[in-house]
């Protein structure tokens, strides 16, 4: 990492920890520089993203004073209450960094840019990757792990690939990622829906289908469900592990947001596997950017083969660009760094989303089914039959307020709640009590009778 981005996280981590308190003034440029061993001109560069981030602020001919809290600007009058937008924050991406590794995978990585055919993905990135996944508790030899063009791609390619246990069926959680359940419904690729609550899912039912259903593949997201933002206990996982291998039946594990989770305790399904049942699956979109394009599928050996040669007539490979970046970002430490720092702002707008959640079943008490607390950016929300969903789509849009109806998380024939997700990836922390409050005045107003 360059020196002047590590004596800028110094300072920042002082500021913190209240080493420098609100309005005290920083040592001069020159004690600075004395202090870490480094030119003036690099503490003034530090200084500058110090300023950029809104950490300190500089006075002319006195010095760089750390900001007071109350300086920093208010978040503005809300156009819309967002708790639909399920993208990260756009404001906490480190640009400035990952144009670094863009740039020195430009020159470091120029003969691999012209190269075609390497369907597994970078070499170099799929050893930093399992390194990486080890941090998760996936522990894999290089060869079982591919990169894809997002999660999306790694999904798309199992549906429609055979399997060895020469089976048709896919299992689905209802509700679920939506656009996969675009997919099923779109083409009629053969597909089953199991219920999943905030209870979890029933595993006598589950058991039932993986015997008498021809099931190819369970998708789950035990961590962070989409769109429930529930998970699954560590007993849970083990029996539906269990229950995989029993049935000869493979389990695709979406890890989308492992990133954030602070629980170490909280293994993947992928930890219990002894058989070679569980494909797990992480994704880069939800802690960097989606426009990376860069997922990680782990498979089992026996569906290589089918899977690197369906990935090879789409798209030959997946950005080596990207992948390049990538593996620059990680082994340089960056990442880790950023997903320390950006995972305290995340849950502090969970905590504020939890508090909306139990002023809502304050409020909504007997209109309120369901809605769980939550230790991601996401809940859910399942209200009384009595509510109108039409009525409250137009009630929200007269109070401005965005959430998102989940009319597409369902396979078609399933049975659907009246159930809605809240997310707030998006929405400034200062808005969410306004929203949920504008939301509850809206259900209120969307009352049958």
């Amino acid at each position: 990492m360059v020196k002047y981005r590590q004596i800028s996280y110094a300072i920042a981590d002082a500021i913190k920890h209240s080493h420098y308190k609100e309005g005290e003034r920083l040592p001069s440029i020159r004690e600075l520089a004395d202090k870490h061993q480094c030119s003036k001109s690099t503490i003034i560069q530090a200084l500058q993203e110090l300023e950029q981030r809104q950490l300190i602020y500089s006075v002319p001919r006195s010095g760089h004073y750390v900001l007071k809290k109350g300086f920093l600007p208010t978040a503005p009058p809300a156009e819309c209450y967002d708790f639909a937008t399920a993208a990260p924050d756009w404001n906490a991406f480190p640009y400035d960094e990952f144009h670094q590794c863009i740039r020195k995978a430009l020159d470091v990585y120029q003969q691999e840019l012209f190269i075609y055919g390497m369907p597994n993905g970078l070499p170099s990135l799929i050893k930093t990757m399992e390194r990486h996944l080890q941090d998760h508790q996936v522990f894999v030899s290089p060869e079982k792990i591919v990169v894809t063009a997002g999660v999306q791609e790694a999904l798309f390619i199992l549906m429609s690939i055979p399997f060895p246990n020469n089976k048709q069926n896919i299992l689905v959680e209802q509700p679920s990622y939506h656009l996969l359940i675009d997919y099923l419904n779109k083409y009629e690729i053969p597909a089953i829906g199991i219920e999943r609550t905030e209870q979890g899912i029933d595993l006598d039912e589950l058991e039932r289908l993986f015997r008498e259903e021809e099931i190819k593949c369970f998708y789950t997201m035990p961590r962070f469900h989409n769109p429930l933002g529930t998970s699954y206990s560590t007993e849970e996982k083990k029996a539906i592990v269990k229950l995989a291998d029993q049935y000869d039946v493979y389990l695709v594990e979406d890890d989308f947001l492992v990133d954030y989770d602070s629980n170490s305790k909280a293994d993947p399904m992928y930890s219990y596997d002894m058989k070679e049942r569980v494909i797990y699956l992480k994704s880069f979109s939800k802690i960097l950017f989606p426009g990376l394009r860069v997922g990680i599928a782990v498979l089992p050996k026996p569906l290589l083969p089918a899977f690197q040669q369906f990935k090879l007539f789409m798209n030959i490979d997946s950005s080596i660009l990207s992948q390049a970046a990538l593996d620059i970002y990680i082994n340089s430490g960056m990442f880790n760094h950023h997903r320390s720092r950006i995972r305290a702002p995340y849950e502090e707008r969970s905590h504020a989303l939890n508090n909306g959640v139990r002023l809502m079943k304050a409020e909504l008490q007997g209109v309120l089914l369901r809605s769980p607390l939550t230790s991601c950016m996401h809940t859910h929300v399942e209200l009384d039959q009595r509510v109108n969903m039409n009525t409250l789509a137009q009630q929200m849009k007269k109070r401005k307020v965005e959430i998102d109806m989940l009319e597409r998380n369902y396979l078609q024939g399933f049975p659907r709640s009246k159930i809605a997700k809240l997310n707030v990836s998006n929405i400034p922390i200062a808005h969410i009590p306004e929203g949920i409050q504008r939301l509850i005045e809206a259900i209120k107003a969307s009352l049958l009778g």
